[in-house]
């Protein structure tokens, strides 16, 4: 499904941050965490930045107020002056703004929409309004990472939303990390421990395929199934899904049973290529892959499919961005991940 191209960002742009699920960016001991995101946006990218109504009204108020969370994502859509939307961060039930959202809303006024985890959802209300999204960094992750933003991350934040060319090869990060430093103003200068890379894995597969990017959180995309965010199957032909699981690291055995159900369902035997992340803190890293061959190859009989594994993208710092609808290409034969267009107009 091809989908609609906001226009890129430019410096002075004004940009709105939203809190859609966990409000912690207003809480008094992360509020800290919210202006370092925000002052990196102005310093960094030379952007202006907005808070809506209700983004710093904190976790409890946000978590009893889903419609109001709906409402900022709603009016920051609407505003001519906003160029991008930033998700603070993620959390586990943006799901219940489904009630309170327009659509119509979000295809009328297109612009570049930002996040990860739990942010799938806010992505999929893009997608049926037939607007592309950018799985990617969050405001109080990675934009206020301890020191500095890492430098991959500053780069395909650049290069996707500042950049209307072609987007291009991907390149691993040489490095990562899932070390979790408490979010303490005193922390803000303990830089984390980074770990060799060693890039991508091709389960299976050979040569070239391309398709449309597709997909998500793995859990959120278990709250999305049956509802009217969920995409018709045909929406998932030819395309290149890209999967990855959040910090809840769920086990085995539910990833196992999650793409059986993808298998049953008929997802699987209609895509391209499949895309999954680092699992976060390399737990399981053995495991998925595991049932990734059990469900994909030995079940399913899906032998042909091209499996990179190990991607950087999701939970594990840092990230590259994924434009959903971009036509992607996987070189099984290489390792190569190339984005064959912009991410933006």
């Amino acid at each position: 499904m091809e989908l609609m191209q906001p226009n890129k960002l430019r410096p002075s742009d004004r940009v709105a941050c939203v809190s859609l699920s966990w409000g912690g960016a207003g809480d008094a001991e992360t509020l800290w965490r919210y202006q370092l995101g925000k002052k990196r946006l102005e310093e960094v990218f030379g952007l202006r930045v907005i808070e809506m109504e209700n983004t710093l009204k904190g976790s409890d108020f946000l978590y009893h107020h889903p419609e109001l969370r709906a409402a900022d994502l709603m009016n920051a859509f609407r505003d001519p002056e906003v160029k991008a939307i930033f998700s603070c961060i993620g959390g586990e039930e943006s799901i219940r703004l489904l009630p309170y959202i327009d659509i119509e809303v979000i295809r009328n006024h297109p612009k570049i929409f930002i996040g990860y985890s739990d942010t799938t959802v806010t992505h999929y209300m893009c997608r049926k309004a037939g607007l592309s999204s950018f799985y990617g960094p969050s405001l109080l992750a990675e934009l206020a990472e301890n020191v500095r933003i890492f430098p991959y991350n500053e780069k395909w934040l650049r290069k996707v939303l500042f950049d209307s060319d072609p987007i291009g090869r991907i390149e691993p990060s040489l490095a990562w990390t899932s070390q979790r430093i408490p979010w303490l103003i005193e922390n803000s200068m303990t830089e984390k421990i980074m770990t060799q890379g060693i890039g991508p894995i091709v389960l299976q597969g050979k040569g070239k395929v391309q398709g449309r990017l597709i997909g998500g959180c793995l859990e959120v995309l278990e709250m999305l199934k049956d509802t009217e965010l969920w995409p018709d199957k045909s929406e998932f032909d030819h395309a290149i899904l890209f999967l990855e699981t959040s910090e809840d690291m769920p086990t085995p055995t539910y990833v196992e049973y999650w793409l059986r159900n993808y298998g049953s369902s008929g997802i699987l035997q209609r895509i391209n290529g499949l895309l999954w992340s680092k699992p976060y803190n390399e737990k399981y890293f053995d495991d998925y892959q595991r049932v990734i061959k059990k469900v994909i190859t030995e079940e399913l009989g899906l032998s042909e499919l091209p499996i990179f594994y190990n991607m950087n993208f999701g939970h594990t710092e840092p990230m590259m961005i994924l434009p959903l609808g971009c036509l992607a290409e996987m070189d099984a034969d290489t390792a190569a991940f190339t984005l064959l267009e912009s991410g933006v107009r």
